[in-house]
């Protein structure tokens, strides 16, 4: 057989293919299982060794030429489809750009810039602190005795089989006052800081979930009363709220780590049967609202925090980042904050370019 003439022949072919399909119909036609070049090699199974070994060679160097061919032939097919359809299609550059999604901030990211925002202009630092706390500064540093019902397992969430250094149990913090000892051992007073951030506890329902964010504000200095801590929340809501007719009314409580402790109720309105925060809370058609909780420091907390309580003093405060969310931006249900829905994200959410600023408003949108 004359293996020269059959590769011509078949190269040949090969270079007048004019399109990808006439081109798999000639690899099928050689070099398919049923294929002419494919029924060559097997062939050489009936031969004698010494006619395979001058046969076989012949017939491989044409299956790799014709192999070849086809392999050029496509490249140059495809290349050519490829700038015929370049030089078919256009850009028109003069047209808008298609309209894109756009992300937006959290409701929650956004009321804590808002916070550090009023704060810094208080002259308060951010701080921050371990989400995974140990039981001494999650409790036993803030004067939570042993016995209180937030240490039970229904309340916290603890690590099973994992220790602190010191043998106590670890766990995720319940609320960010273990940054008010981690401050003072760190810092030491003089000290004003408010810790934002996320807490955990065990519960769940519209006001409630496992997880939500507080922010914790501390100060120690020489001389702080009550009034200090009244001054500064006064001057904090009327700043976040931004309204001047902001009412506060101071309830006793009772807080582990502050003595004299007092709960912060705000002034309220009803409007169309909505609460609107401002005004007296006893008027006709008004009343008050719980927000949060704050004290004096107590003496044993300031002593944990490696300082001298009969030369310092302080208050702290702590309240729910959500729940101010909620009630500044007009939500009514906790769980929407971590759906991840994102016709409710398009709803509440900010621009990025809405920076809190006291100058323009912490809370103006676009």
């Amino acid at each position: 057989m004359d293996y020269a003439a059959t590769r011509e022949q078949a190269l040949a072919r090969i270079a007048q293919a004019q399109d990808l399909g006439a081109l798999e119909s000639l690899r099928v036609e050689f070099l398919g299982k049923q294929g002419s070049i494919s029924g060559l090699l097997k062939t050489l199974g009936g031969m004698s060794a010494e006619d395979r070994l001058v046969v076989g060679p012949q017939i491989q160097a044409l299956r790799e030429a014709v192999s070849d061919a086809l392999t050029a032939r496509k490249a140059a097919l495809e290349g050519a489809a490829l700038e015929a359809q370049l030089a078919s299609e256009t850009l028109d550059l003069t047209l808008p750009a298609p309209e894109a999604p756009r992300g937006t901030v959290h409701p929650v990211s956004q009321v804590m810039d808002e916070l550090a925002e009023i704060f810094a202009d208080l002259g308060f630092a951010v701080a921050t602190g371990p989400e995974i706390e140990d039981d001494w500064h999650n409790f036993t540093a803030l004067n939570i005795p042993e016995s209180h019902p937030a240490r039970a397992m229904h309340d916290t969430f603890y690590f099973p089989d994992q220790m602190a250094a010191d043998g106590t149990r670890m766990l995720l913090r319940t609320h960010t006052s273990p940054v008010q000892i981690r401050a003072m051992l760190q810092q030491g007073a003089p000290i004003r800081i408010i810790a934002p951030g996320r807490v955990y506890r065990s519960d769940s329902d519209a006001t409630h979930t496992p997880m939500f964010h507080q922010v914790e504000g501390l100060v120690i200095d020489k001389g702080i009363h009550l009034g200090h801590l009244k001054w500064t929340l006064e001057t904090f809501l009327k700043a976040f709220f931004e309204r001047e007719d902001i009412v506060l009314r101071l309830r006793p409580s009772y807080f582990p780590f502050t003595e004299p402790s007092v709960e912060v109720d705000v002034g309220f309105a009803l409007v169309n049967g909505k609460r609107v925060l401002g005004g007296s809370g006893d008027a006709p058609g008004h009343g008050w609202m719980e927000l949060l909780g704050s004290g004096m420091v107590g003496r044993k907390v300031i002593e944990a925090g490696g300082l001298d309580p009969d030369e310092w003093q302080g208050f702290a405060f702590g309240v729910g980042v959500d729940r101010l969310a909620m009630l500044k931006y007009g939500m009514d249900d906790l769980r929407a904050f971590f759906d991840g829905d994102v016709r409710w994200l398009q709803h509440y959410g900010f621009s990025p370019l809405d920076v809190p600023t006291l100058s323009a408003g912490v809370g103006v949108r676009p």
